[in-house]
């Protein structure tokens, strides 16, 4: 059972996602939050696996509360799902940039929402149709102040690793990375999941993130 937390300031909003959620046989909803300070304590005494999370929120955003969800090792298994009327390129960037593992808007179909918790939950990347991967990778090119060199980040995964991960940068799933270099899904999973680990990548949105700053994968004419 998947445990789900809503955080947004309108109740008919929460009312309707949790009508939806709880529809389905293997999600549950185990609390709402109108405001991201609540988000924060209720994803913490609810113990939630995905947090849908709304932008605009009074006390805290969403963008700070999922901030702050992230950042906290008690809720290292915790994803954070961004849902908001505003599909904003800035939103976008700031939500991954906060640690989000997905960005949908609130026009999403039903069924496209049930999915993407069960996607975000099982450790994938997640951004709606108008948020492309154009879009979020011209916002992952700036460069960024880091403690840690680019180069000096990357020293820790092995050639395999660096391929691995430039592809699920490219958006490529598993399935059609181990089709592209003619391995198995497992194979494929078992090296993202080390690259990961070795990054200290929560999930696939921030391996695509490490990706960019890293200049591992570049745009066309950067």
């Amino acid at each position: 059972m998947i445990r789900v937390l809503l955080a947004d300031d309108q109740t008919l909003i929460r009312k309707g996602f949790r009508s939806l959620i709880e529809s389905a046989p293997d999600l549950l909803v185990v609390g709402e939050a109108e405001t991201g300070a609540q988000a924060v304590k209720l994803a913490r005494e609810t113990g939630a696996d995905v947090i849908l999370m709304d932008i605009r929120m009074p006390e805290m955003d969403g963008l700070a509360a999922t901030q702050e969800i992230t950042a906290d090792d008690a809720l290292a298994g915790a994803r954070v799902l961004v849902l908001t009327t505003f599909e904003i390129d800035e939103y976008v960037f700031r939500a991954l940039r906060a640690g989000a593992s997905g960005f949908l808007g609130k026009g999403v179909e039903p069924r496209d929402l049930l999915e993407a918790i069960r996607v975000v939950h099982a450790g994938e990347a997640l951004l709606s149709p108008k948020a492309t991967k154009g879009l979020i990778t011209r916002f992952l090119s700036r460069p960024v102040k880091a403690d840690t060199a680019p180069s000096e980040l990357l020293e820790v995964l092995t050639v395999r690793e660096r391929e691995m991960v430039a592809h699920v940068a490219t958006g490529l799933s598993n399935e059609e990375i181990a089709e592209e270099l003619c391995v198995s899904p497992y194979t494929v999973k078992t090296h993202v999941n080390r690259a990961m680990t070795k990054l200290g990548a929560r999930d696939r949105a921030q391996l695509v993130i490490t990706a960019y700053q890293t200049g591992l994968v570049r745009l066309p004419g950067a």
